[in-house]
């Protein structure tokens, strides 16, 4: 790519330095502002990365050094960044989810289409060799048809380590909104889009305490259900169990099992890049590890930035794309629908399953390889 798509960062929390760690190495993107309610915040992410200067949100946003916008916001700041950001013309990439509701999700999609510029949405994490691998597998049919997965996302709560974690526990939060679009996307992006829903939900604790930082015996209220359980209709037909908790201190069950016709594939950890895929044929009880057959190997979160810079440049789709993150966002309302109304519930948007990411593809290059 002969011209790098600058990046402006709006939100210096605790996933800033991730992102730009990934930006920084990679070409065809630039790092060259960053943002923050908190001033101060946004000079700290900024030390150890030259180049990188701090601004405001408005300056930001209307910048012509800034071709596009990462939000890394809390998750009710959404809506109103992606909103700013399309409006100054500026192409956005958020983190997850991408709105708190499918109506404003697919709002920020209509506002972008009228104003000709790209929506992407973490998580890219299912463009690693993890995911890309398991889907390798699949795709080949080395299970022979998909009959059915499993996904489950267990942790006793994020107030045990995050300062100030009372957003977890309001409404566009809870261990779905937060947690759930990793295995959700991984589900799409290894069976398809979702159809049909069904599922219950349980908030067994009303309050939480902070366990860690300057607030720590901090106690305050929970909005939201807290244990989450559904079961998905993909359009092919398959089924997948999933349940989402921020109330299981312990768990042996795996984060995703895929079941086929000709045997089962065990998939890694879709909040990671990597991680060993295993396969156990029909006939067969040993389980087998699978070689990496795909996805970006050193990948880190900002890849799915880079991926979209190289598709913008060679004007193809990019992955991590924003009716992936709608249909995502759907599932979930969906899901939390069922559950509070006890009935199944169709879920009327789709996407495409985004293309494979080839074996040992890396978008543009990575400068920490020169």
């Amino acid at each position: 790519m002969d011209k790098p798509l600058r990046v402006g960062i709006i939100g210096a929390g605790n996933i800033s330095g991730e992102y730009m760690r990934t930006l920084t190495r990679v070409t065809g993107v630039r790092l060259v502002k960053i943002a923050s309610r908190n001033t101060e915040r946004a000079r700290a992410a900024a030390r150890g990365f030259p180049g990188v200067g701090v601004t405001t949100t408005e300056e930001l946003y209307t910048s012509d050094e800034v071709d596009l916008i990462l939000g890394l916001t809390t998750p009710e700041a959404h809506l109103e960044v992606a909103r700013a950001a399309i409006a100054g013309g500026k192409h956005l990439y958020g983190e997850k989810p991408l709105a708190t509701t499918a109506a404003d999700a697919r709002a920020i999609l209509d506002a972008a289409a009228r104003a000709g510029v790209r929506v992407g949405c973490a998580p890219d994490t299912v463009l690693g060799a993890g995911i890309q691998t398991a889907r390798a597998c699949l795709d080949g049919g080395a299970i022979g048809t998909p009959v059915a997965a499993s996904a489950f996302m267990f942790t006793p709560g994020h107030e045990r380590w995050h300062p100030d974690p009372e957003f977890y526990y309001r409404p566009g939060g809870g261990p779905l909104l937060d947690m759930g679009p990793y295995y959700l996307t991984a589900l799409v992006s290894l069976l398809g889009p979702v159809r049909r829903v069904t599922g219950m939900s349980h908030t067994p604790r009303t309050t939480r305490t902070i366990a860690s930082g300057p607030r720590a015996g901090t106690t305050f209220g929970v909005e939201v259900a807290t244990h989450v359980t559904g079961v998905l209709q993909h359009d092919s037909g398959a089924l997948s169990t999933l349940i989402m908790s921020f109330d299981v201190w312990e768990s042996t069950l795996p984060r995703i099992e895929v079941y086929g016709s000709q045997g089962t594939l065990l998939v890694p950890d879709p909040n990671s890049f990597g991680g060993e895929v295993r396969l156990c044929r029909a006939g067969e009880t040993r389980w087998r590890p699978v070689p990496v057959a795909g996805g970006y190997r050193d990948g880190g979160r900002g890849i799915g930035v880079a991926d979209m810079a190289e598709a913008i440049a060679r004007g193809t789709a990019h992955r991590a794309d924003g009716e992936l993150a709608h249909h995502v966002v759907d599932i979930m309302e969906c899901l939390l629908a069922a559950a509070e109304t006890g009935s199944a519930r169709t879920v009327h948007s789709t996407c495409e399953r985004p293309a494979p990411v080839a074996l040992d593809a890396r978008p543009g290059a990575d400068r920490s390889a020169d």
